[in-house]
């Protein structure tokens, strides 16, 4: 994927998923975002990201995934859908933390946390208010998300 590119197409397939789910009566849906909707690289502040805060997006592609997450909001309101957002951090073929850059490692999410983190996001029996936004990383050392979350989801995995 471009972090330089905002794609509006995708935009609109979140639109389309979100209507289609709400006509077929789909009961919940699970959308990759990203942890690019919240400019961790470079932040003045060591406190944690919180997933509920005012992102501001790194790049247009964040600001994609934001645009996403609001008319899952929208949805979960509006037309009592259940929507979770998974900010997903970096996930790779090797399965093991990279050794840089720095920031990827921060963000890593293990083969293991993820299945976990989306069985989680199956398998719940509500979700507050029919919304939550999911840090999906790692226990990383020196990492800039809480991964707290209504589902119970723990990870098990981390980059020291």
């Amino acid at each position: 994927y471009r972090t330089d590119y905002f794609d509006s197409e995708n935009s609109l397939m979140s639109f389309n998923i979100y209507r289609a789910a709400v006509e077929a009566a789909v009961p919940r849906v699970i959308m990759a975002s990203s942890v690019h909707a919240d400019k961790f690289v470079d932040r003045a502040s060591s406190n944690l990201l919180n997933p509920y805060s005012l992102p501001l997006p790194d790049s247009p592609y964040g600001a994609g995934k934001c645009t996403m997450e609001s008319l899952g909001r929208y949805y979960a309101n509006s037309k009592g859908l259940e929507v979770i957002c998974v900010r997903f951090g970096g996930v790779n073929s090797k399965n093991v933390p990279p050794d840089a850059p720095y920031s990827e490692r921060q963000v890593w999410l293990s083969h293991r946390d993820c299945a976990n983190l989306i069985s989680r996001c199956i398998d719940a029996d509500e979700i507050p208010n029919n919304y939550s936004i999911i840090y999906g990383v790692s226990r990383n050392r020196d990492r800039m998300h809480d991964y707290t979350n209504p589902l119970g989801w723990e990870p098990q995995d981390g980059a020291l």
